[in-house]
This record gives C-alpha cells, sequence and structure tokens, in this order.
C-alpha cells in the first residue's frame, strides 16, 4: 500500500471511523446503535491490522489503536460489571434477539412438534413398533417403573444442576451447528424420536396420564428453548444460504451470529429455570393439574416476555434507524 492507496484507503474509511468514535463516548445507546458499534469496532480492528501490515505510518496507527481501545472499552463496559447493561440485555437484547428469529422458532416447534405427536399416535397404535424401538420387556419397566422413577431417581439439586447443563450443551449444538443447518435437524430428530417412542408405550398401556402429567410441567418451557436455540441456528444458516441485498454472506452470517450468542447467553436462565421445574415441581406430590399449572404459567410468561419486549425494542430499533 503506497502512500497514495493510503490516502484512498482514510478516505474511504473516515466516516466509519468518526462514527464510531461519536458512538464510543460513553452516551447511552440504542439497540441499533450498539449492534453498529459492534460492527464497527470489528471493521476497524480490521483496518487497523491492515495499516499495520501494509503500511505501519505512525500517526494513522496510533488513531486507529485509540479509536479500537475506546470502541472496546464502550462495548464490555471496562473491567467492571455494569449492571446497566445487565438490564438492557435482559429488557431488550435477548428478547429482540428471539423475537427476530420467532418465525424460525415456530417453524422449528410446529415442525417437530408434529413430528412427534405422528411417532406418539403411531407407536401407541401399533404396539409391535413399540417392541421394536425398545424391546417388549423394557417397554413394561418404562411404564411400570423406570419412566416415573427417572424423575425421583437423585437429588432435586443434583438432578437439576444436571439438567440444566444438559439442555444448555443441547442448546449449544444448535446454534454452533446452524450454519450447516443439517446437525440442527438431527438433533431435533433424536429429540423428537425420543419423546415420541417414550409417548407412544405410555399411551399404549393406558398410561397418558403419567405420561403427561410429568412431561408437561417442565417439557413446555423445556423444549421451547430447545426450539428457540434451533430456529436461530436454522436463521444463522440461512443467512449463510441467502443473504439478502447488500450484504455479504460473511456479513450476514456475523450479524446473525452476533444474535445467537446473545440468545445463548438468555438460554441459560431459561434452561436453569426448566431443570428447577423439572427437579422440584415434576415430582412433587401435587396434584398433576397443579403441577401442569405451573409448568404452563412459566412458559405463557416466558412468551409473553419475549413478545412484548421484544417488539418494544425492535420498533425502538427502527425509529432509531429512520430518525
Amino acid at each position: 500500500m503506497c502512500g497514495v492507496d493510503l490516502d484512498a484507503y482514510v478516505a474511504e474509511h473516515d466516516a466509519e471511523w468518526r462514527r464510531l468514535e461519536q458512538l464510543s463516548r460513553g452516551r447511552k445507546l440504542s439497540v441499533s446503535e450498539a449492534d453498529e458499534l459492534v460492527a464497527l469496532y470489528q471493521r476497524a480492528a480490521t483496518h487497523l491490522s491492515v495499516v499495520r501490515s501494509r503500511s505501519p505510518d505512525p500517526a494513522l496507527v496510533a488513531r486507529l489503536s485509540r479509536l479500537v481501545l475506546s470502541a472496546r472499552a464502550a462495548i464490555t463496559g471496562g473491567t467492571g460489571v455494569s449492571w446497566r447493561e445487565v438490564g438492557r440485555f435482559f429488557t431488550a437484547g435477548f428478547p429482540l434477539a428471539v423475537y427476530r428469529a420467532l418465525p424460525w422458532c415456530t417453524g422449528a416447534a410446529l415442525a417437530f412438534t408434529a413430528v412427534t405427536g405422528f411417532l406418539m399416535w403411531w407407536v401407541s397404535g401399533h404396539p409391535e413398533s413399540a417392541a421394536a424401538f425398545i424391546g417388549e420387556d423394557a417397554a413394561r419397566e418404562l411404564v411400570e417403573s423406570e419412566f416415573a422413577g427417572y424423575y425421583s431417581e437423585f437429588m432435586p439439586a443434583t438432578f437439576a444442576f444436571h439438567l440444566w447443563t444438559h439442555n444448555a450443551w443441547l442448546a449449544a449444538q444448535c446454534l454452533a451447528a446452524g450454519v450447516l443447518i443439517v446437525p440442527v435437524l438431527w438433533l431435533l430428530w433424536n429429540n423428537a424420536l425420543n419423546i415420541g417412542v417414550v409417548g407412544g408405550v405410555m399411551l399404549s398401556y393406558d398410561r397418558g396420564d403419567l405420561f403427561f402429567g410429568l412431561i408437561l410441567p417442565h417439557g413446555l418451557l423445556e423444549l421451547t428453548g430447545i426450539y428457540v436455540a434451533a430456529g436461530v441456528g436454522l436463521r444463522i444458516g440461512w443467512a449463510w444460504i441467502a443473504p439478502g441485498p447488500h450484504r455479504s454472506r460473511g456479513r450476514a452470517v456475523a450479524d446473525a451470529g452476533r444474535s445467537g450468542m446473545l440468545v445463548a447467553v438468555g438460554l441459560i436462565g431459561l434452561f436453569a429455570v426448566a431443570g428447577l421445574i423439572e427437579a422440584f415441581v415434576t415430582p412433587s406430590p401435587l396434584p398433576a393439574v397443579f403441577r401442569v399449572g405451573i409448568g404452563a404459567a412459566v412458559w405463557l410468561a416466558f412468551l409473553t416476555y419475549v413478545v412484548v419486549l421484544g417488539r418494544k425494542a425492535s420498533k425502538q430499533s427502527k425509529a432509531s434507524l429512520t430518525s
């Protein structure tokens, strides 16, 4: 990069650097401005690397170094915890990321709930298929003791931690493998197959009351979390296939990936709640109607949280872009 190229490079990117400097001054940012700050910070870091390697102009290197450092401090909030940023994450960042991916999450939920229901219906109506899947003796043991015993086999606190980590890992796999699409569908299929076969076996032995009484209290929220992770993961994959106008594939995947990171952090809390319900509410001596009612209330509260706060954050984001 010769001198004239350096001048051209500065002229091409100077507006971005000035905008990044403006966003890094510490004022409160809207959701869209925060996303813009992260994107411009990443670009400026790349520009700094290019300048250092091709034309180490001291003045420009110093300018970009200061700019990148100030932007990084604005994003991370320094070394301390900013409770304002934590609050903004839960009131805007996370619900907005889920809200934007709702069509994908809803599609995954409807499709694989239908698959699960079909498998349940098929296995319950064809007892020989249950024997083919898990064996006749295993099916009998499942109905008589194993299914109900699973929820009281361990101490509640240990069980809740195990469920939390297991579901968080499954969600992380959906998000990480989303760009490849097929692994996400495979994970959802295995989940549907497991629930469908177990539910079908319980129904074939006329124990549908026991099955739904134990699966619904925690399953509503837990499966919603899995479908959210899958939907966001598939959205990342689709960003690679169809990035849209005026965006490169890399930029589209990066934008979707940032939303995926927000969702991954938020789902940690969701699965913690689901694990507590499964460990303490599901095996409790409460009547099934109360256990299911508790699970349904928490599930509806989460859906309301995402729709109301996500829609509000989306409107604010659009308003700031047009202002």
